[in-house]
């Protein structure tokens, strides 16, 4: 196989990259930048209005720039990315007090404007982080609805294309829309037709495919025969035709965070970093979770007792639905529950066997349940149900965010793999609940509750619980 690319298309096509630019990139970068000086002139004038100081106002835009810049807050490999463009972001705004240091000693020995500037780190950083997580929603928007979408070309073996196609497609708006794939084993064409995709060839016609199609993005996975100049002569031709080459790693659900390239020798190692899920590193989330949980409850505790009020009103039994889970490490505790059910629902269990909706996995989940009473089924919409689960919270047993709590016979049938979910601890809303609770299948719900234990971190924690509002309200797989 080869890839023949001459002298004088290396010297005219290399000239592409900036041409074919998507547009969306540039006019994300262009509002990017008015924003981000919209945001350091209203925090000039907020530091105006409280030290009466004019010069901060005609230093403080371009400084910010500049440190945005600095900290490639505006790379292509950041835009529309959340959490990486917030921590450039945060970076930048950090090294703005450096930089008014720098300029106190070059240009002024004026210690006000040295004050000033760093003062005005807040407000900028304040308006800035919502202006980006609002332009990201706006491009997600866009993605989900096919517009503004990198056109892109899947190269490599069938088996690693179809779970990486899986994969993109679970994940709601992205950037990449597939629109064919080079096989290195044609004779399994038949696999990548069943997912909708057309076989355009073999690895050796990716040249020929890139120019047919317009292809902004070529995505190769590893192919176990061949060696590593195949992937080098791929690289070079996308090069060569103005598009990005991505190179997808044998291992998915890592986070971007965990990964970093060591070269050794020449040869670019990508080490994978363990989950950090120490007793130390998880102290501060302890901390947020026993203090936000005890707040919550301080001020919910009248619409809790009115909601038990209405559930015992409303059918014969206790206000509280007490029953044993599993939580970190296999320990067994009670969790909290308003009841929604009759109090005979276990007894009458068997005979709704063959109207679960999650009969692929150990789940018991049936929509439309006769069991649930008039009250019970607002509860479960709305997620009300869940609020005595904070308790549980206080006393150490859950966390805010986490797997969900398992039922001790669904633990017993964990393989290995699934048991990992106990590492930490179940919470009251996470991956699984903002992604469509019980209408995903068992599967799925595994893949997020591994994917959270590995990859977990403060921040991804405050994205879920920002992710749960609108889940509640939602509604979906709730019942």
């Amino acid at each position: 196989m080869t890839i023949e690319v001459t002298h004088e298309q290396l010297v005219v096509e290399h000239r592409r990259p900036e041409a074919r630019r998507r547009r969306w990139e540039r006019k994300y970068r262009t509002v990017l930048l008015v924003a981000d000086g919209l945001a350091a002139v209203v925090a000039a004038l907020v530091i105006h209005g409280a030290y009466g100081r004019w010069a901060v106002a005609l230093v403080l835009p371009p400084t910010w720039i500049v440190a945005m810049l600095a900290h490639r807050s505006y790379d292509r490999s950041a835009l529309g990315l959340g959490g990486e463009e917030y921590r450039r972001v945060l970076r930048g705004a950090v090294a703005l007090p450096a930089l008014a240091a720098l300029a106190y000693w070059l240009f002024t020995r004026d210690s006000g404007l040295l004050h000033d500037m760093t003062m005005a780190a807040v407000p900028a950083t304040v308006i800035a982080l919502p202006v980006r997580y609002t332009l990201r929603r706006r491009l997600h928007r866009r993605w989900a609805r096919g517009r503004d979408r990198s056109t892109t070309l899947l190269v490599g073996p069938s088996r690693g294309i179809v779970e990486l196609v899986s994969v993109l497609r679970r994940g709601g708006g992205q950037e990449l829309q597939a629109a064919g794939v080079c096989l290195s084993d044609p004779q399994n064409a038949a696999e990548i037709r069943k997912l909708g995709l057309p076989v355009l060839g073999g690895v050796g016609d990716m040249d020929d495919v890139v120019r047919a199609l317009g292809i902004t993005t070529v995505v190769a996975l590893p192919v176990p025969e061949t060696d590593a100049s195949v992937l080098r002569r791929m690289a070079w031709t996308a090069a060569a035709q103005g598009v990005d080459f991505l190179l997808a790693p044998v291992l998915s659900e890592v986070s971007a965070s965990r990964l970093a390239v060591r070269p050794t020798n020449g040869v670019p190692l990508l080490r994978i970093q363990a989950p950090n899920l120490s007793r130390i590193s998880r102290l501060p989330k302890e901390l947020l979770d026993r203090t936000l949980a005890a707040a919550l409850l301080l001020l919910l505790a009248l619409p809790m007792l009115l909601i038990a009020l209405v559930v015992r009103l409303d059918s014969s039994g206790p206000a509280l639905f007490r029953q044993q889970r599993v939580g970190r490490y296999g320990d067994h505790f009670t969790m909290l529950k308003f009841r929604t059910m009759r109090p005979d629902s276990e007894a009458l269990r068997a005979d709704l066997e063959h109207l679960n909706r999650n009969s692929d996995g150990l789940l018991f989940k049936v929509k439309g349940d006769p069991r649930i009473t008039r009250v019970g089924s607002f509860l479960r919409r709305s997620s009300l149900d869940e609020l005595p689960q904070l308790l549980n919270v206080v006393r150490g047993h859950m966390s805010l965010v986490g797997p969900r709590p398992p039922l001790p016979e669904e633990v017993e049938a964990y393989t290995p793999d699934i048991k990992r979910r106990l590492l930490v601890k179940p919470g009251l809303t996470g991956l699984w609940q903002v992604s469509g609770r019980s209408d995903l299948p068992w599967e799925e719900a595994v893949r997020l509750d591994l994917g959270y234990v590995d990859n977990w971190s403060m921040s991804l924690d405050v994205s879920i619980l920002l992710r749960t509002g609108s889940a509640v309200v939602r509604g979906t797989g709730a019942y």
